[in-house]
C-alpha cells in the first residue's frame, strides 16, 4: 500500500510530460496570460482602479501557475513510443558532442 502511495506521488512529480502535453501547456499558459491581462486592464481603465487591475493580473497568473506547472497527468495522454536502439555499440567514439568526426588509424 506504502510503495504504491509513493511510485503514485513519484509520477505525479517527476515532471515528464510528452509533446502534445507541451504545446497544450503552451497555448494554455500564453491564452490564460493573455485574457488575465486583457481583463485586468479593462477592469482597472474603467473603474480607474490601480489596485484591482493588480489584483485580477496577479490572481490571473497565480491561476496560469497552479495550471501549467504542474505536470498533471492530462500532459502526459499522448506518450512517445521510441524506436529500439540497434547497434549502438559499434559507432561509439565516433561522433563526439561537438560534432567533429574522430578517424582513427
Amino acid at each position: 500500500m506504502a510503495d504504491q502511495t509513493l511510485k503514485r506521488v513519484q509520477e505525479l512529480a517527476e515532471g515528464q510530460i510528452d509533446f502534445e502535453g507541451q504545446k497544450l501547456n503552451e497555448s494554455l499558459a500564453t491564452s490564460l496570460l493573455v485574457v488575465a491581462g486583457v481583463v485586468s486592464f479593462l477592469y482597472g481603465y474603467f473603474r480607474q482602479d490601480i489596485i484591482q487591475t493588480l489584483y485580477i493580473g496577479l490572481g490571473g497568473t497565480a491561476l496560469t501557475f497552479f495550471l501549467v506547472v504542474p505536470p498533471w497527468p492530462f500532459y502526459r495522454s499522448h506518450p512517445v513510443k521510441w524506436l529500439p536502439v540497434e547497434g549502438s555499440d559499434k559507432h561509439v567514439g565516433h561522433f563526439p558532442p561537438d560534432g567533429m568526426v574522430i578517424i582513427s588509424k
